[in-house]
């Protein structure tokens, strides 16, 4: 499900042919992931070239979007004044539940500073900040038989 956010104009990315897919898949409402072809590793932040393996023979695939909270901050000065109003708010580096030490760094939603901790489980929801961004924040995630914020 992706959110509406309104007026104020967040500051836009750039993409390129490395990281178009990305943007492509938020869009659509779904988490891509380069992974190199060679030895199936992901690969995040998108680059040319496997760190791995050095192949060059990568494509993206979509991830679960499932991940756990690996260290967190309280942001309390905005970056930019689109963020003023939402302060304050955390920023988030997750560890997706693809691979051991695919790190993304994110804001996290729906929980209070008390309630953060290392591994809490969480998962991705999209927000839709402009008509055409669309950006990936992680929340706690459901428990089987509960409904998530």
């Amino acid at each position: 499900m992706i959110t509406e956010t309104p007026a104020q104009s967040p500051p836009m990315p750039q993409p390129d042919e490395a990281t178009q897919f990305f943007w492509d898949g938020l869009a659509e409402g779904e988490l891509r992931i380069q992974r190199c072809r060679s030895c199936r590793k992901f690969i995040h932040y998108p680059k040319p070239i496997c760190r791995f393996c050095q192949s060059r023979d990568l494509a993206d695939e979509a991830v679960s979007g499932r991940a756990t909270l690996y260290s967190w901050t309280i942001a309390v000065q905005a970056f930019h004044p689109f963020w003023v109003d939402r302060l304050p708010y955390t920023i988030g580096t997750v560890e997706l539940v693809e691979q051991p030490g695919l790190m993304f760094a994110s804001q996290i939603v729906g929980c209070a500073e008390e309630d953060l901790c290392a591994g809490l489980p969480l998962e991705v929801v999209f927000e839709r900040l402009t008509s055409e961004l669309v950006v990936p924040f992680f929340r706690p995630a459901a428990t089987e038989g509960e409904v998530a914020p």
